[in-house]
């Protein structure tokens, strides 16, 4: 049984130009129109359906490839890209990586086996070299909340300038603490522009923690601070779940001190103070990186985009 492989062999044309001819897709010359043609009758070439179902159902299906579906941030990226991606037609396979550098390279070879259309993923800082595999392989990918290589489209916020205005508002305090994520890009920027803005208003915090950014991390790194006497009279979270935690401690040691983190919270305002945070535009960060995934399809070589949209401050009771 003959292959399109023997059809652009007998036409001297490509196995691309075959496709397109077959597919009746994208301007081809008359003459190597002819010469396909006449391969395909002479060889009795006959397409795999089959295989051709698999690669236009594979074609439509997007990876989505998360750090932390617990965290709320992540949940509401997640069933925003879902949202966009399907009013257009496009399956989502959803990854949780739960920060684990391991299982991130095993989805990440997966989706190379499976030939997705496109990856968006929030990668760790290992994900680089796989990364740069699945892009020399063809495969578009977009990166959110964390800018990993200039080489990768990327949509996040302003984290540094969004950082220094939760600051701002502990410059009234004399014991300000801050709990920033260990190892994550985006923690490094948001801990940048907190420490930058006490240090221009010359204060320097009294604590500065760099626990996994997991509820109860935040809860154990809280509840170092309180153990270690340093009084805080203020603290600010880089994360909803370190919030979450720290807030469990504070709340277990009987304390009430000013409070502000990243991402508005489900609990954020069902608390007395309510809780002042940096609100991110997930919807916009979602179907940003669809269209910028959706771009990279069309032009593969196109330059990089690097797309930083703006956190709200939500002030209230809290800070």
């Amino acid at each position: 049984m003959s292959s399109i492989k023997d059809v652009a062999e007998r036409a001297g044309v490509s196995t691309a130009t075959v496709s397109r001819i077959m597919s009746n897709k994208g301007y081809i010359a008359q003459s190597t129109r002819q010469k396909v043609e006449k391969a395909i009758k002479e060889l009795n070439y006959r397409p795999n359906r089959v295989a051709q179902r698999l690669r236009e159902r594979h074609s439509r299906v997007l990876a989505l490839i998360i750090s932390d579906i617990q965290n709320p941030f992540f949940g509401k990226l997640t069933r925003a890209i879902e949202n966009y991606s399907n009013r257009r037609g496009l399956h989502v396979f959803i990854c949780n990586t739960d920060e684990d550098p391991d299982r991130e390279t095993h989805y990440l070879e997966q989706m190379l086996q499976e030939k997705v259309a496109g990856v968006i993923i929030s990668p760790t800082r290992h994900a680089l070299e796989s990364l740069k595999t699945l892009q020399a392989k063809g495969i578009p990918l977009v990166t959110v909340d964390r800018q990993l290589h200039h080489n990768f489209d990327s949509v996040l916020i302003d984290n540094r300038e969004s950082a220094g205005k939760l600051a701002e508002l502990t410059l009234p305090y004399r014991r300000i603490c801050g709990l920033f994520g260990a190892d994550s890009f985006t923690a490094d920027e948001r801990l940048d522009g907190f420490l930058s803005t006490l240090q221009s208003n010359n204060r320097e915090p009294v604590a500065i923690k760099r626990p996994k950014a997991f509820q109860e991390d935040g809860r154990q790194a809280m509840a170092s601070i309180l153990r270690e006497g340093l009084e805080p009279d203020a603290v600010i979270c880089s994360s909803a779940l370190l919030a979450t935690g720290a807030y469990e401690a504070l709340n277990d040691a009987g304390q009430n001190i000013a409070f502000g983190c990243f991402d508005d919270l489900p609990w954020s305002t069902l608390v007395t103070p309510s809780i002042t945070v940096i609100s991110q535009p997930t919807d916009l960060i979602g179907e940003t990186a669809c269209e910028l995934l959706a771009k990279r399809m069309k032009d593969p070589e196109r330059p990089a985009s690097h797309i930083r949209l703006q956190g709200q401050l939500i002030r209230r009771q809290s800070l």
